[in-house]
């Protein structure tokens, strides 16, 4: 996944950064690299609290001139697919453990952004809800 942000060269020098389609990401960085750094740490911390909430995690809109394309980890991008796919279902984490199979706690890791967890994992949480997760090159 990747979220337009608009660089905006600040008064005091660097880049200030905002996310239209996560408006609670808002940071600044003093140069270029700083500021892309920033971009990324600001947007995957933001893309937290929607899951702190439960809340569905608005997917990265179409790109518009002057915007610059700020990647998530792959991790952040699958659990977040998965995360919208829950809501969208309905399905509560203990729902979902009953469907793999496990217990209410692993399911608790699987979707904490916080929890190194095995992309393997994340494929088998998303065949529990009928879907399927798939990695696809672009160029």
């Amino acid at each position: 996944m990747k979220y337009p942000a608009t660089f905006t060269p600040a008064d005091e020098g660097g880049f200030v950064i905002k996310f239209r389609d996560i408006p609670e990401a808002l940071t600044q960085g003093d140069d270029e690299a700083e500021a892309l750094l920033m971009a990324r740490d600001a947007l995957t911390t933001s893309i937290d609290f929607y899951f702190e909430d439960q809340r569905k995690v608005p997917p990265p809109s179409k790109v518009q001139e002057g915007v610059r394309l700020v990647s998530l980890p792959l991790i952040v991008s699958a659990k977040i697919l998965l995360l919208n796919a829950m809501l969208d279902r309905k399905v509560r984490p203990a729902d979902l453990a009953r469907l793999m199979g496990i217990k209410p706690q692993e399911v608790n890791r699987i979707i904490d952004l916080s929890h190194n967890t095995k992309i393997d994992t994340i494929a088998d949480a998303m065949a529990a809800l009928g879907c399927e997760l798939d990695v696809v090159s672009s160029r």
